[in-house]
């Protein structure tokens, strides 16, 4: 073979080699040099800016970023204690509403019954009451699209019916006594968001408050609470802070100052980056010496463990009830520019004996801390004092010397097991099912033209004791699905009974006639009362939390 001809065999081949060697040694080279680039930024926060520099350049599809940093932030929060948190910028509203007293609205309560949207409740002095929609209106159209007959969701509701201050929302209303729809228009406008939910006479003398958050306007509405009570006769209090599951620290601080004599100290916090700050009584408490008793279980969290403790480590008054969840830190809200919120844990507050009530946690671990009610649950704590396990070395003394305990929640100075009376397989299936209150409604709706002739919750009460509710109930409940069974309903018979009178009377006199019936064999509440008037509100100076489980 001649020299040309080998040549133009070989040629092609060794240009195709060197073309592939050129772009090996290239990229070779191109990933080098980037790998130095990336070096710099080393293991810092850079680092993850970095990398979603380069996921943006030079990923092989393209990625919406914005989704992806959305994505990743919450898994970066997820790494910390289990309180700090990430709020999108679609959430900070609907955050904010539960706490800063108001939203924008139509003052509304409703249910979805047999898919149609009934009114339960209408604002006093809102717009829906302004515009005059009245309960047990059925809501058929919104701003001319049918919302009856279809499912949608309560929060597809929420959204349609809530809206901007001042813009208006066209509802389309059937109501019993008009054949054709009405059209009502609605002007939108602040809806309150009460955080005290009830305040009543449980006895002579002796004023309950159910307060189930710490609000913006908690403070203020609990000034009236106090204030409506004295007038009924009531020097001692019953403040009721189960289920609570906190808030703003500061109308914790400004509930407890109430109570306490001038100098007392109510709590502290600090962090590394939070310096000490100390909050004391400044004497203008107007219940400073009123007895009185804080009612606390496994769901009094936070703001309700600052209100206890500082109670308890002054010796003002009794926790009576079980161990509270054991929140002890602060978390800071911080603004960012695209609307977005972070809630991140800047310090730990402490109780004045010097007890951090913060339970265990570690850190990225998320969910173990999340099961640890469960757990509390599982072991019986719930049930039987002696569950309760106390931490020996962390033993503090409150102003009297009375022992304390810190690591984990409050301890209450007299436990009181969960109530189980009447508790059944057949009472939890029709409860959880929503059947039981279902019914409450179709009952209330079927009543209601004669029942708001009544002007006390109390005349309303009196007549619903000498109904057959509960076999009503249970026919009810077996054409839905769920059979009688005789021995379990007589079981729970007076727990049927409390529960369809308490929510029949709350469509008629709200959380007024709601609380009264539905707490009246409420052994926490019954044992308060019982301690005040015996006049053991005040600790005993040689009365240990041991002693006292």
């Amino acid at each position: 073979m001649s020299r040309n001809k080998r040549l133009a065999i070989w040629l092609p081949v060794l240009i195709a080699a060197c073309i592939a060697l050129g772009i090996f040694i290239g990229n070779h080279y191109w990933f080098l040099s980037q790998g130095r680039s990336r070096s710099l930024f080393g293991g810092g926060t850079d680092k993850i800016s970095a990398i979603l520099g380069i996921i943006k350049e030079q990923y092989v599809d393209t990625v919406n970023m914005t989704d992806l940093v959305e994505g990743a932030i919450p898994k970066i929060f997820g790494e910390l204690d289990p309180h700090s948190v990430y709020i999108p910028a679609k959430d900070v509203a609907k955050r904010a509403e539960d706490l800063e007293g108001s939203f924008s609205g139509i003052g509304v309560s409703f249910n979805m019954q047999t898919d149609t949207i009934l009114v339960i409740e209408v604002v006093p002095g809102g717009p829906s009451e302004k515009a005059g929609i009245q309960p047990f209106d059925r809501i058929v159209t919104i701003n001319d699209t049918v919302y009856a007959g279809n499912k949608t969701d309560d929060t597809k509701i929420q959204q349609l019916l809530r809206g901007m201050k001042n813009s208006t929302v066209q509802l389309g209303i059937k109501r019993d006594n008009h054949p054709e729809l009405l059209k009502i228009q609605v002007t939108r406008g602040d809806v309150p968001v009460n955080t005290v939910d009830v305040a009543y006479k449980v006895k002579e003398g002796i004023g309950y408050i159910k307060v189930s958050k710490f609000g913006r306007t908690t403070y203020n509405e609990f000034i009236t609470a106090i204030a409506k009570l004295k007038q009924e006769g009531c020097q001692a209090f019953i403040i009721d802070l189960r289920g609570n599951t906190g808030g703003y620290m500061d109308a914790a601080i400004n509930m407890i100052n109430e109570f306490m004599p001038e100098g007392r100290q109510i709590v502290y916090a600090e962090g590394k980056a939070f310096p000490r700050q100390d909050f004391h009584a400044n004497g203008t408490g107007t219940c400073q010496e009123s007895p009185m008793v804080v009612l606390t279980d496994e769901g009094s969290a936070s703001a309700s463990e600052i209100f206890s403790g500082a109670i308890q480590d002054n010796d003002r008054g009794l926790i009576i009830g079980r161990r509270t969840f054991g929140k002890g830190l602060v978390q800071s809200p911080i603004q960012l520019t695209d609307g977005s919120e972070l809630l991140l844990t800047v310090a730990r507050y402490y109780t004045p004996s010097g007890r951090c009530i913060q339970k265990q946690y570690k850190l990225g671990e998320a969910d173990d801390y999340d099961q640890d009610i469960y757990n509390r649950y599982l072991h019986g704590e719930f049930d039987t004092a002696d569950s309760i396990k106390v931490n020996d070395t962390l033993k503090y003394l409150t102003v009297g010397g009375r022992t304390v305990y810190g690591g984990g929640g409050i301890m209450p100075d007299i436990f009181i097991p969960r109530d189980t009376a009447g508790i059944t397989s057949y009472f939890t299936r029709v409860a959880n099912s929503g059947i039981l209150y279902r019914y409450t409604l179709e009952y209330s709706d079927a009543h209601k033209k004669e029942f708001f002739n009544y002007k006390t919750y109390e005349e309303l009460w009196n007549y619903l004791q000498q109904q057959p509710l509960v076999s009503n109930f249970t026919n009810y409940a077996a054409k839905k699905g769920i059979k009688k069974r005789p021995n379990l309903i007589a079981i729970s018979r007076h727990l049927l009974e409390n529960q369809l009178q308490a929510y029949i009377v709350r469509n008629f006199f709200k959380d007024d006639g709601f609380y009264p019936i539905f707490l009246k064999d409420d052994p926490t509440l019954l044992k308060a009362i019982e301690v005040i008037e015996a006049g053991r509100a005040f600790p005993l100076a040689d009365m240990t939390q041991e002693q006292a489980l």
